[in-house]
């Protein structure tokens, strides 16, 4: 068991969600760190066409500025979100420009996937990385083409979506499994004291708003997000190959089995050896290549088992018992699985 967690935690109500936002602008103010005009034209258009905005006459001008940079700004609109409320914005570069540190975000209008705009970002860009460069070489720390502006965007738009005009609302997990849903539903019912959620499948649990008698569905929201449910999940173990990382939930459990493990080094050495003439005779120096070529086998841990694991410690315990590197596990549980005695959803990474 996980131990109780709040249905909140458990599940997203349906309606209730963000909207991804996204938006092309231009940014000014960097320190000739911005795109190379003849690399990223649109860079030039754009500023063109805001100028033109503000009146200033560009036709048939020549830009040549390295303090610019066109970026693509994106945004998330949370739920219930009002006309004058201010959310958070990343400025990524998508031309040439190799810093957007110190640059000033123009006026960016921001749409979602219906067209229309919901958002206005500027401000003052907060990039993560730093460039240091010298005639010959230069140095790069984070990213610094990419960066935020908290609160850099006001809402002009809210989202159509009336929750108190809701007869039912369904509870979606994030997790689907059916003895978690049947939990929650079993909670919620128990609460009210009467029949007032339903179970469709693994992953959702309808609620009907008329009967829990709430003023709103916003005030039956309130009640049962805070209630606790021991959630459950299918055993599983991840392992990232990249990282030589391995993670295994607590319900995974091994059979008896008997693992052997060892490694083939192949070693190949070039020694050439220059051959040089006699003194005072003719001829020249030649190289006579020597190669030294080993297969070393290591002895390894021999034939060892794995006792049964009925817990998750005992598991781990039996692993640990075959003193291999984390690497050399991962191939180790990937041949358990395969041999069937790995009773979890193994997930490589």
């Amino acid at each position: 068991m996980a131990g109780p967690i709040r249905i909140k935690d458990l599940v997203e109500f349906d309606g209730v969600r963000g909207n991804d936002l996204v938006g092309y602008g231009l940014v000014v103010g960097l320190n000739g760190t911005g795109d190379g005009l003849r690399n990223a034209p649109f860079t030039e258009e754009i500023m063109s066409n805001i100028l033109e905005r503000l009146g200033v006459n560009v036709s048939g001008e020549q830009f040549r500025p390295k303090n610019v940079a066109a970026v693509l700004v994106t945004a998330s609109l949370p739920a219930f979100a009002r006309a004058g409320g201010q959310i958070d914005v990343t400025v990524s570069a998508i031309g040439d420009a190799s810093s957007l540190l110190g640059g000033t975000l123009i006026m960016t209008p921001l749409n979602a996937a219906d067209g229309q705009i919901y958002a206005v970002a500027q401000g003052t860009i907060i990039a993560g990385g730093a460039v240091a460069q010298g005639d010959a070489a230069a140095v790069v720390q984070g990213v610094p083409t990419s960066g935020s502006i908290p609160a850099g965007a006001r809402v002009e738009r809210e989202i159509a979506f009336e929750l108190g005009s809701l007869d039912q609302l369904r509870l979606a997990l994030r997790e689907p499994d059916f003895t978690t849903a049947g939990r929650i539903e079993n909670v919620i019912n128990s609460n009210y004291g009467r029949a007032v959620a339903v179970m469709l499948d693994s992953g959702t649990v309808q609620l009907d708003i008329g009967r829990t008698r709430a003023p709103s569905p916003a005030h039956a929201l309130a009640r049962i997000e805070n209630l606790l449910v021991e959630p459950e999940s299918k055993a599983r173990v991840v392992v990232d190959q990249r990282s030589g990382t391995i993670v295994m939930g607590q319900d995974v459990r091994i059979s008896r089995i008997a693992v052997s493990q060892g490694n083939l080094t192949l070693r190949v050495e070039e020694a050439p050896i220059a051959v040089q003439p006699n003194p005072f005779a003719e001829g020249e120096t030649v190289v006579v290549p020597r190669t030294n070529a080993q297969i070393e086998e290591e002895a390894g841990f021999g034939l060892a088992e794995v006792p049964p694991g009925t817990t998750l410690s005992e598991v781990v315990a039996g692993l640990n018992a075959l003193g291999v590197a984390p690497r050399d596990m991962i191939d180790i549980l990937k041949s358990i699985k395969a041999a069937g005695a790995l009773h979890a959803e193994f997930v490589v990474r």
